[in-house]
């Protein structure tokens, strides 16, 4: 059961049932479930909907606004390694992961009271929120930088909302949005669904840690190496183990944790090898990964916290590396591989080179989303190397 907001960093407490973004500290929130292992037992699992919504006591109370996500694929990969696997997120109903923290926010935010919605994205957060905004009736405005995939961008306007194109990062795209809903207060002002400005978007991304438990009969990998920007996914999963064990499931067994970032932007990589409580802004970002150009996160910290709770680690790869191996990734699984899913099999492969993963692990790569919003790059990789 639901039970309040509590502040990841200085631990103040909110109650859930009232539209909220931020601790008054300025952090994200969590939110907090009371959990026993009568609360879900396992066996109530097995007539369910294969949805994310499958899941519903720990997750938000309120009527779901749902397309069907969730219960991706877990494939085996023996040609990429003996014991890997990769968890395709392409499968969600709008190609990505992101299906997972829309269905979850906006259905939070209808049931609250919220009359439209907004946020900054790279892309498929964008295309997430208008698919699921449309689906609630409500009104919805998205902003991405200039250089965002057009498929991404074609996407969101299909669905109804309004496009707006910011020539910069997406830094400078939450600041148009926040100039934007300043000039918007009182009745119809717009609630802000960004990456972890708000409590429930990590509550639909922590049902991948939820699944990956069922789909390998509970019992959890060795290692889960992640595609990380805003780092929502790899905060989730981690805060599932946790509700997890309160349930009865799963004993004291973690995953190791690895975030991937793109070489020219690594906030988190360089703050984790610093040994850092927060990561400095990253300077100049560039990859053509455009999940991964996300130069700072507010939830930097709590990222950190999980790859060294988890003894896990961060890696950077070049872009040459990401969009090799997403190719590779494609061809090798049959799994529509996206450049952030490419990093993860950079990534992997680096590590087992190091001995950080032994012949013996249990290995998931998570593909975040399809290459089909990437033709444009990829096509034009794939070309290079064949030339």
């Amino acid at each position: 059961m639901l039970t309040h907001l509590r502040c990841w960093r200085c631990r103040r407490t909110y109650p859930w049932r009232r539209l909220i973004n931020l601790c008054d500290c300025g952090m994200p929130l969590r939110a907090e479930f009371e959990l026993d292992p009568q609360t879900l037992p396992k066996e109530a699992l097995r007539d369910r909907e294969p949805t994310l919504w499958r899941y519903k006591e720990v997750l938000p109370p309120v009527p779901p606004v749902s397309l069907g996500e969730g219960m991706t694929p877990l494939l085996p990969a023996p040609r990429l390694g003996r014991r890997w696997y990769v968890k395709d997120e392409a499968q969600n109903p709008t190609g990505s992961f992101k299906s997972r923290g829309m269905t979850t926010a906006v259905a939070v935010a209808l049931h609250l009271g919220a009359d439209v919605l907004a946020a900054p994205s790279q892309g498929n957060a964008a295309g997430a929120l208008a698919a699921y905004a449309a689906r609630a009736g409500l009104p919805t405005h998205v902003f991405m930088p200039t250089d965002t995939p057009q498929p991404c961008i074609q996407e969101c306007e299909q669905y109804g909302a309004d496009v707006t194109l910011v020539d910069g990062l997406i830094g400078d795209c939450a600041a148009e949005m926040r100039r934007r809903m300043n000039e918007k207060p009182g009745p119809g002002a717009w609630f802000d669904l960004s990456t972890l400005k708000e409590p429930y978007r990590v509550e639909g991304k922590k049902t991948m840690g939820y699944e990956l438990a069922e789909q390998m009969d509970w019992h959890l990998p060795d290692v889960i190496i992640y595609p990380t920007g805003g780092g929502t996914g790899l905060i989730g999963m981690w805060k599932a183990f946790k509700e997890m064990k309160s349930l009865g499931w799963i004993g004291d067994e973690r995953p190791k944790m690895v975030a991937v970032q793109a070489q020219n932007c690594a906030p988190i990589v360089r703050a984790f090898e610093a040994g850092a409580e927060f990561a400095e802004e990253f300077p100049n970002p560039e990859t053509i990964a455009a999940g991964l150009r996300v130069p700072s996160a507010i939830g930097d910290f709590i990222m950190l916290q999980v790859l060294r709770e988890s003894k896990g680690t961060a890696v950077a790869v070049s872009d040459d590396e990401l969009l090799a191996c997403s190719i590779e990734m494609t061809r090798t699984t049959g799994v529509h591989a996206c450049p952030e899913g490419g990093a993860t099999l950079a990534a992997a492969r680096r590590l087992r080179e190091c001995d950080f993963i032994k012949d013996s692990d249990t290995v998931v790569l998570f593909n975040t989303a399809s290459g089909l919003k990437y033709l444009d790059v990829l096509s034009e990789t794939g070309a290079r190397q064949h030339a």
